[in-house]
């Protein structure tokens, strides 16, 4: 056996899941098309943002290693929805993408039980039903007991530009092929998603002076629970916005789009629309916003967020030219779109692994899913699952109440996804439970279970707790405003910052601690409140189905939920229940037969 763990692929996913099963001890391959494109940001130069950021805190917390990466490499940092709720605010950085790609490929290579190797994988090697390997485009057979796929968009990619499309899985890189469609004779359902980036254009080309500046915040919060500060001198962002003129432009030439002209056939990603989506579907709006974000500090590359397009080059030049500040921009890189293949996530278990082949793992944009973080969280989960099946451990599976991982994982291998699935602070239900500063206590203890997290790093949480625990105490035995300083904290209106003018001793905590203990007196009714919810959620999810449930045998349930429970194959009632299209009325039989 050459290895313990392939992992196909070095982007995002790739990245978590091969250094997850290297750093329990595992000898790993990370086989890529390029070595010089491990880790690369390939859209957006930022990591974070709404419910993203969560998921980079709790990868953190859980061992991975997207938080350290864009501290180390960010120029700019923002906590979005400051204004709002703690349940919806996020931390958001832009990074310095080349920077961040060369510390991910560093950050492998001096990983101990961890070997890069630069071909295309083509196939999957199996024996009676469990996988033993892979093929390679230069006619490499390498063994393994597990292999882990994250190929991303370069599965049968291919690009689009107006009339122009290309064999590829990113502008200027070759795409992976072969092995789609040997995953289609080997019973898989594969489906084809698009994705797109806009164009990028030239700093000094711009107009600043007739756009909005955005600076980063003052305070830096690290996405990385190990780092207790970031210091980092700040690049500012740009804003302008889309108008008439510009929406004139791609209406005159809507027939030349790819998307439009029925060339592409994959579904795009709803919730981040091509500009041509935009105005097509939203006539009456005025305006679209245009973020205009630098792609690196040594770099004059800036990225146009919101302007994604897969039209032809030079209607891209005439509607960036409509737009203020963007007059005179030089355009180096053209917007483009992505079609690629996918595999059906309802073919997963929670654990990642595959229904079909045993060993097999699958992470990433591979499952459907859109974005770097939704990435990096599954290759880090898939990871840590293959090394515990070859370990004789038991699988990590994180529930709804637990992580926003849990969510994004459950609501794929439940209900599948017919388009690019991003994640959203929405679609946690017990979001109050699942903020961005208390994913470490949320997660360590189960990431030093898995073996990637330290005894020090543990010890580093419990002294965070033991010291909120002392603050509300401090709180407990001091007056606020002729009130009991913790009863005060309860007010909307007041801060630990404002208390500590009086309370000078408030200062003495780290602000995370203060962060932690501010948020958890605050809002203390309603956790208390959704803590029954979750109560609720644990029971249903007790009642465990085994791998071996005779549905048939079920009587009164109806055929079409018989049908979606055989495909699904829910391994507890909670699960079952949240499969779409399944009757309340079919739940209740199910739950009468396993009593």
């Amino acid at each position: 056996m050459d290895y313990e763990v392939i992992v196909i692929g070095g982007g995002h996913a790739g990245i978590e899941a091969s250094l997850a099963c290297a750093r329990t001890g595992l000898k790993t391959l990370l086989v890529t098309q390029s070595l010089d494109a491990i880790g690369r940001l390939s859209c957006n130069p930022a990591v974070g943002g709404l419910a993203k950021g969560n998921l980079v805190r709790e990868i953190d917390a859980l061992g991975g290693q997207m938080g350290l990466l864009i501290d180390s490499t960010m120029i700019q940092f923002r906590m979005l929805n400051k204004s709002r709720g703690p349940a919806v605010q996020c931390p958001r950085a832009q990074a310095d993408k080349f920077s961040y790609s060369r510390l991910a490929k560093q950050t492998l290579e001096n990983q101990k039980n961890l070997n890069l190797f630069m071909d295309t994988v083509t196939d999957l090697l199996t024996e009676q039903g469990r996988i033993c390997g892979v093929k390679t485009m230069r006619g490499h057979e390498i063994s393994a007991k597990t292999v882990v796929l994250t190929t991303g968009t370069f599965m049968n990619g291919r690009i689009f530009i107006g009339e122009y499309d290309h064999v590829a899985g990113r502008l200027g890189e070759e795409a992976a092929l072969g092995l789609g469609d040997r995953l289609r004779e080997k019973g898989f359902n594969v489906g084809r998603l698009k994705t797109g980036t806009p164009a990028r254009i030239r700093f000094s080309s711009l107009h600043t002076e007739e756009m909005e500046r955005q600076d980063g915040d003052e305070e830096i919060v690290p996405f990385s629970f190990m780092n207790d500060s970031v210091v980092k001198d700040q690049i500012p962002c740009w804003i302008t916005y889309t108008n008439s003129k510009t929406h004139q432009v791609i209406l005159d030439n809507i027939g030349r789009s790819p998307l439009y002209g029925g060339k592409i056939t994959g579904r795009g990603p709803r919730y981040c629309p091509s500009i041509e989506d935009k105005v097509m579907r939203f006539r009456d709006r005025e305006r679209h916003q245009v973020f205009v974000e630098p792609e690196g500090a040594g770099s004059e590359e800036m990225y146009l967020n919101g302007l994604s397009s897969s039209l032809p080059e030079d209607v891209q030049a005439d509607f960036i030219h409509s737009i203020a500040g963007l007059e005179d921009a030089v355009i180096m890189r053209p917007g483009y779109a992505v079609e690629y293949d996918y595999l059906d996530p309802l073919q997963l278990k929670p654990s990642l692994e595959s229904k079909l082949i045993e060993n097999l793992f699958v992470a990433g944009q591979t499952n459907g899913t859109s974005g770097y973080e939704e990435a990096a969280c599954q290759g880090l989960m898939a990871g840590i699952n293959a090394s515990l099946k070859l370990r004789n451990m038991e699988a990590l599976v994180l529930d709804r109440t637990e992580a926003y991982i849990g969510v994004l994982i459950d609501d794929l291998v439940t209900k599948g996804t017919k388009e690019p699935y991003r994640m959203f602070t929405s679609r946690a239900e017990y979001r109050l439970s699942l903020r961005h500063d208390n994913a470490d206590e949320r997660l360590t203890q189960k990431g030093f279970d898995a073996g990637l997290v330290s005894k020090e790093r543990l010890e580093k949480l419990r002294e965070k707790v033991k010291d909120s625990e002392l603050l509300q105490d401090l709180l407990k035995n001091n007056s606020y405003n002729c009130r009991n300083a913790l009863e005060a904290l309860k007010s909307p209106e007041v801060t630990l910052d404002k208390m500590a003018e009086t309370i000078p001793a408030i200062k003495d905590y780290t602000p995370s601690v203060r962060l932690r203990t501010e948020l958890n007196v605050k809002y203390e009714g309603y956790i208390r409140r959704q803590d029954k919810q979750v109560e609720r959620f644990k029971n249903l999810e007790k009642i465990v189905i085994k791998p071996d449930f005779d549905w048939d045998a079920v009587d009164g349930i109806s055929t079409e939920s018989r049908e979606k429970f055989k495909q699904v194959m829910p391994q507890t009632l909670g699960q079952a229940s949240r499969i779409s299209g399944v009757r309340a009325a079919d739940i209740t039989v199910l739950l009468a037969y396993l009593r």
